[in-house]
């Protein structure tokens, strides 16, 4: 697959098909995505990866949680400013607006939403899942370095017929992801990452993206 059309046909894939990943297929990806660059070389993600009973399992004890209604676990990191400035308000507004519409979601029924936001966490029926860790002594460069190599294994997803959706959204259950994946104390979760074939008959509307003037500034002589 050109590079282009990997970075171009990337996309955050919310409903997946239940054919199973091959493992060889995972390894492949994860051996390529290790070339991802970090500063001095740290490499400093710790990847998880669960498929067939453990997954399972995480999906049930989440769901059950769900339904119980208990909170979110405290969070170990903030995901976004308390409070947006534009631009990035209005894009997130966009997002949601774009997101939830498609469903055919109106934006006053908090309910509904919550509940489409709950496939999250049985990873949008994906088979396979990702989970990203980083140390907690580690400083912001080395979380922009796990941004690139978590890019990267989606890019080679994507050359492998595969799609995939990262999401910040299973830091809110760390508790329960360590359950099953047992990581080290000094190790905290960054985000999930739902892997699998793309369930073709769901909805395929994409995202869009700023105007190349609205992020990018030429400095010419």
């Amino acid at each position: 697959m050109d590079v282009y059309e990997a970075v171009t046909g990337r996309r955050a894939v919310r409903a997946f098909g239940d054919r199973p990943v091959p493992e060889e297929v995972l390894e492949r990806v994860l051996s390529a995505a290790a070339w991802a660059p970090s500063g001095s070389n740290l490499q400093p993600w710790h990847a998880y990866v669960l498929t067939g009973a453990p997954l399972a399992e995480l999906k049930k004890r989440t769901g059950e949680r769900l339904a119980a209604g208990d909170p979110w676990d405290e969070p170990e990191y903030e995901m976004y400013p308390a409070a947006l400035e534009s631009p990035y308000r209005e894009r997130r507004a966009a997002f949601g607006e774009q997101r939830y519409g498609s469903l055919g979601i109106p934006r006053e029924d908090v309910e509904a939403r919550q509940r489409a936001a709950s496939a999250n966490w049985d990873c949008f029926g994906a088979p396979a899942a990702l989970f990203c860790y980083l140390d907690r002594g580690l400083c912001r460069p080395q979380w922009s370095d796990a941004g690139m190599y978590l890019q990267t294994v989606m890019l080679l997803l994507r050359a492998e017929g595969l799609h995939s959706c990262p999401q910040m959204a299973w830091a809110k259950f760390h508790r329960t992801v360590a359950e099953i994946v047992a990581p080290p104390e000094r190790l905290l979760l960054f985000c999930g990452m739902s892997i699998g074939f793309e369930d073709t008959a769901a909805d395929r509307s994409r995202i869009g993206r700023a105007p190349l003037g609205e992020t990018v500034t030429f400095v010419e002589a």
